[in-house]
């Protein structure tokens, strides 16, 4: 994979990634919406639209799971009051907003031609994305990166820790994933530069 590039002539960004790529980062955004999903308050079928639109009914303490914490961080530590009330009123729309973020990652890689089910050695799949797509992937990439980071416990200046570890520990490997997707956003913000 040689990462994202601005294609010339029309402008939008492009990427090539093998099947197992693609299926992996397909992987890793569905993880990220189940997780976001799951903890997020369900609406009632019952329920008006207009009032699900304006309930502001969601969280008012910071979640249990340290992704989570980490992705949607207290606002007010000093303030215990209005860190709830913050997080009440916001919470339940930025977690839709992320969900969505890395739905069309699995779209867009799905309409390039990544099959449900990975089963063909050698696929290729080409992806192009238009500005504003490639923006909201770029986002969804600094949410995998802090889920994974979170889940493996990477700090500041741990690369030698990183570094020390046997390439067929999972930690490692787990690591290199992380490494990946921080490529992918670095190309992808020098593409949407360029």
């Amino acid at each position: 994979m040689s990462g994202f590039a601005r294609h010339r002539r029309s402008r939008r960004v492009i990427a090539t990634f093998t099947g197992f790529e693609a299926d992996l980062l397909r992987s890793l955004a569905s993880q990220l919406v189940e997780l976001l999903r799951n903890e997020a308050a369900v609406p009632r079928e019952d329920q008006d639209p207009f009032e699900a639109m304006m309930d502001f009914s969601g969280p008012e303490t910071e979640p249990e799971d340290p992704v989570l914490a980490r992705l949607f961080p207290t606002a007010y530590r000093e303030d215990p009051e209005a860190a709830a009330e913050f997080r009440r009123f916001t919470e339940g729309g930025l977690r839709d907003g992320k969900a969505a973020a890395a739905v069309a990652i699995i779209d867009g890689l799905e309409e390039a031609g990544l099959p449900p089910e990975l089963s063909e050695d050698g696929l290729m799949i080409d992806v192009e994305l238009d500005e504003p797509t490639a923006e909201t992937w770029m986002r969804s990439f600094t949410d995998l990166r802090l889920a994974l980071a979170t889940r493996l416990g990477i700090e500041d200046d741990d690369e030698d820790y990183w570094a020390s570890l046997p390439d067929d520990d999972p930690r490692s490997q787990a690591h290199d994933i992380y490494d990946w997707v921080g490529y992918l956003q670095e190309t992808l913000v020098g593409a949407l530069s360029r």
